[in-house]
């Protein structure tokens, strides 16, 4: 019997859903429709809402799990915010799946890289491997499996793999890059970050065939590879192949980012730096914008700029993110600790600011803390379908607020048909206990004025 709960996971569901904007919202409902679930034309709040219910009739819980995990890395939507809600229940699925007959005896193998799903891998592998080999290598939690894991930390100290695989996490990948050979013949290469569970390594992969295939997000299993100087290098001879998800601590991803990236600085000594020059920076998210099309004269178009204010010990600024690259603050929240990597100094009436490139990346390393307060409404600012930004006293303390449409709508309107603006406006001001974690309400109800 499994042992995960329908309700959480149907509660986990209607979460990441909320998270969804509209386009990525469409996007999955056409997922699922390759999967055979029929949905109406138009997609109503009603629809929405009881989605996630549906979806566990139809499939199940363990395949709900599983499409809905599939259904996220196409979007693609791999930030914390939703894996976080994801991998608990991706992570119960695959331990469920893994579970071996009452009565087999299990490997005393004290020592196991954490992969799940190694045991299918190595099905494929053919009759000439050694299946005798036991997994190697530092984990905290050993696990059993038949393929020869060996840990990035223990690759790196000894520098060879032998017979025995590695495994990792691709967490950033460069852009192709020439090099010429000492026949001055140009050939290409790019680069990984690579994460497991108990360290990070630069990949560096030779030629530019395997470059569309390799995703970041994805795990993959490696062999036959060349260590040099800590690089792990992928040649034609190397065997990479895509496997099963595992945990891989949130610091070390942000190592991983930082082995493709530029050199992380201070905010103080960011503003002494010269402009156009690449920085890496981490610190407290303390202020988020809302996303504007600002024209661009010297391209005669538009594009969508968002910027977000940083602090860390030294100091605050302020980075704009542009086009596409604004989606990169789905997920981040007040009061996360990120780090925020490959983005461009700026000065504009005298004024040192950050702007995004085409490699910027935003990682989460802390979740703003969550805490429960009296909300006071006092303004909307913005009401959609999918979020509503709140203009809000928190106990007593002005703060822009943003909360799922349905939560909101559910609570102080009960109903689909009435506008969700004009119905909040009118109530205005009112009161709410919340339960919020940076500047997003993850519960809330009404509360008489206090």
């Amino acid at each position: 019997m499994s042992d995960i709960s329908e309700n959480k996971w149907r509660d986990a569901m209607t979460k990441i859903f909320d998270m969804l904007d509209e386009d990525q919202y469409k996007k999955m409902v056409g997922i699922l429709q390759k999967f055979e679930f029929s949905s109406p034309q138009k997609k109503t709040a009603k629809f929405r809402k009881d989605l996630p219910r549906k979806i566990i009739e139809k499939y199940g819980l363990e395949e709900s799990i599983s499409i809905i995990n599939e259904a996220m890395k196409q979007i693609p939507r791999n930030d914390p915010s939703v894996q976080d809600l994801l991998r608990p229940f991706v992570d119960k699925l695959g331990k469920n799946q893994e579970e071996e007959p009452e009565g087999q005896q299990k490997s005393s193998t004290p020592e196991q890289t954490d992969l799940p799903g190694a045991a299918k891998t190595e099905k494929k592998m053919g009759k000439n491997e050694d299946k005798s080999v036991k997994t190697t290598g530092s984990t905290e939690n050993p696990k059993e499996s038949e393929i020869p894991i060996l840990a990035i930390k223990d690759l790196k100290t000894t520098g060879v793999l032998g017979q025995n695989f590695t495994a990792g996490k691709v967490v950033q990948k460069s852009g192709l890059r020439p090099y010429y050979t000492q026949d001055n013949v140009r050939k290409i290469y790019f680069y990984l970050g690579v994460a497991d569970k108990t360290d990070c390594i630069k990949v560096m992969v030779y030629g530019n065939e395997r470059f569309e295939g390799i995703k970041e997000g994805s795990f993959y299993i490696f062999r036959d590879v060349i260590m040099e100087n800590k690089v792990m290098k992928i040649t034609e001879r190397s065997k990479m192949s895509e496997t099963a998800a595992f945990s891989v601590p949130k610091s070390l991803e942000l190592e991983a980012l930082k082995l493709l990236s530029s050199p992380v600085f201070t905010i103080a000594n960011i503003q002494t730096i010269e402009k156009q020059t690449r920085v890496s920076v981490e610190g407290t998210v303390k202020e988020i914008g809302c996303s504007k099309p600002i024209e661009l004269r010297s391209k005669q178009m538009k594009k969508d700029k968002l910027d977000f204010r940083l602090e860390d010990d030294t100091g605050s600024i302020w980075i704009s993110l542009w086009g596409e690259d604004t989606k990169l603050i789905h997920g981040i929240s007040v009061g996360d600790f990120v780090g925020v990597i490959n983005v461009k100094t700026n000065l504009y009436n005298n004024t040192v600011s950050l702007n995004s490139t085409d490699f910027t990346r935003i990682m989460k390393v802390h979740s703003a803390a969550v805490q429960n307060a009296i909300v006071q409404v006092v303004g909307i600012l913005k009401a959609e379908e999918v979020e509503t930004e709140l203009e809000a006293l928190v106990n007593n303390q002005p703060q822009a607020l943003v909360v799922a449409s349905s939560l909101l709508r559910n609570v102080f309107v009960n109903s689909t048909e009435e506008n969700l603006k004009d119905k909040l406006v009118e109530k205005i001001p009112f009161w709410a206990e919340a339960e919020i974690q940076g500047n997003r309400i993850i519960q809330i109800k009404a509360s008489e004025q206090t």
